[in-house]
C-alpha cells in the first residue's frame, strides 16, 4: 500500500526569489512505483530513508538505497523506480530561485554524480522533515520552509570535502566574485568589462565561466538578474514602469519592456496584471 504527504507551494512568482520551496513531502512507495520519463522544472532531492530502487538519468542507471540522496535538475529527463522486493521509503524537497543553480554548485552533487550517500542519516532526514513539519502558504511558512531548506543544502555543502576545506576552485571564486558584484551594483550602468575587471579575470574567461556554470553568459545573467528585481518591485513597489526599469538599471524604457518580455513571456504590466489576478483568486 502506497502512502504518501505531499505539500506544493509552486507558483509563478516564486521563480523570482533567492531561494523557495515548490514542494515537499514524504512517500512509502508501493512494489515497483514508477515516475517517468519525465522533466521537471525546479531542482528535486530526494532522501531514502529505506528500502532501494533505481534512478535513470542522463543515460546511466544508479542503483538508489538507505541512506542515498538523489538528485533531478530542471529539464532533465529522468525517471526513478521503487525495488519490487524492497519498495524505497523517502522524504523529498523541491526548489528553485535565482540562488538555487549556485547553492547546488557547492554540492557534492556539481561533481556530476546524481546519487550520493549521507553517513549521518537521522540528521538528513530531521532536516527534510524540517520543512515539510513547516507546510503552509501563509509568508510565515514561507519564510521557515525557506530558512530550513537553506539549513538542508548548508549541511550538503558542508558534505563535500573541497569545499569543508575552504579550498574553493578558482573557477568557482572567479563566478562567485562576478555575481556578487552584479548583485550590488545591478542598479547601475556596469558592463560586462567591469564585472570581469572586479572579478580579476579577463572578459573572455568570465565568458567561459558563466556559460559553463550557468548556461549563460555574463551579460544574459545580468539582464536575468535585474528583471527578476523588476518583478519584485511590480509586485510590491507600486511605481510606474519607467521608474522599476530606472531602478533596475535599463536606462530605456522601451528596451527594458523588450527584454521583460523575452525573458517572462509578458509585458511588465501584463506581468502585473497577472500577478493582480492571482491574488484576487487567492483571497
Amino acid at each position: 500500500m502506497q502512502t504518501a504527504f505531499k505539500h506544493s507551494y509552486k507558483d509563478t512568482l516564486r521563480e523570482n526569489l533567492s531561494l523557495a520551496v515548490y514542494n515537499t513531502g514524504y512517500e512509502k512507495c508501493r512494489s515497483g512505483y514508477t515516475w517517468g520519463p519525465a522533466v521537471r522544472d525546479h531542482y528535486l532531492i530526494h532522501y531514502v530513508i529505506s528500502g532501494k530502487g533505481t534512478l535513470s538519468s542522463g543515460g546511466a542507471i544508479y542503483p538508489v538505497m538507505r541512506g542515498d540522496l538523489f538528485f533531478i535538475k530542471p529539464a532533465s529527463i529522468v525517471s526513478y523506480s521503487a525495488d519490487r522486493d524492497e519498495p524505497w521509503e523517502y522524504c523529498w524537497v523541491g526548489f528553485n530561485g535565482t540562488e538555487a543553480d549556485r547553492l547546488v554548485g557547492l554540492t557534492d552533487f556539481a561533481k556530476g554524480v546524481p546519487v550520493i550517500h549521507y553517513t549521518n542519516h537521522d540528521h538528513l532526514k530531521r532536516l527534510l522533515l524540517n520543512i515539510y513539519n513547516s507546510h503552509g502558504n501563509n509568508p510565515s511558512n514561507e519564510m521557515k520552509m525557506s530558512g530550513f531548506l537553506y539549513l538542508f543544502l548548508s549541511e550538503l555543502v558542508s558534505s563535500n570535502e573541497l569545499h569543508a576545506a575552504g579550498q574553493y576552485s578558482s573557477e568557482r571564486s572567479y563566478l562567485e566574485k562576478a555575481m556578487r558584484f552584479i548583485q550590488r551594483n545591478y542598479c547601475e550602468m556596469i558592463s560586462v568589462d567591469g564585472i570581469a575587471e572586479f572579478a580579476g579575470i579577463s572578459r573572455s574567461h568570465l565568458y567561459r565561466v558563466f556559460m559553463k556554470n550557468t548556461g549563460m553568459s555574463p551579460n544574459e545573467y545580468l539582464s536575468a538578474y535585474r528583471i527578476n528585481k523588476a518583478c519584485g518591485l511590480l509586485r510590491n513597489s507600486g511605481l510606474k514602469i519607467n521608474e522599476i526599469a530606472s531602478s533596475v538599471g535599463f536606462q530605456d524604457q522601451l528596451y527594458f519592456s523588450r527584454v521583460f518580455k523575452k525573458m517572462k513571456g509578458v509585458s511588465p504590466s501584463g506581468y502585473l496584471k497577472q500577478f493582480q489576478r492571482e491574488t484576487k483568486e487567492t483571497q
